[in-house]
């Protein structure tokens, strides 16, 4: 399992018309082949950052079922007009314990 990291910013005044677009979006990319759960989170210092959360097969599971798809540019047109810049996106895995 790989968990891709996303840090957007917005701006300033669109963090309900983003977080309104991202439940319409959220769909989209949980029906992904390869996407095991989706998550998005909300700064509570910076209202204006959010984080998303996504569990992945694999980092190609991403890349290849997702990023160059028609399903991305969708995801995109729906949240991508509320970003202020372009997001900071990772992918991570666990560190045995």
């Amino acid at each position: 399992m790989v968990l891709e990291v996303a840090l957007i910013d917005v701006l300033p005044g669109h963090e309900d018309e983003f977080a309104a677009a991202y439940v319409q979006a959220r769909g989209i990319l949980a029906a992904v082949e390869g996407c095991r759960s989706v998550r998005m989170t909300r700064g509570i210092e910076t209202p204006t950052r959010f984080v998303l959360l996504v569990e992945w097969d694999s980092v190609e599971a991403h890349e290849q079922n997702f990023r160059g798809t028609e399903a991305f540019d969708k995801w995109r047109a729906l949240i991508g007009p509320h970003f202020a810049g372009p997001p900071l996106v990772e992918h991570f895995v666990d560190v045995p314990a």
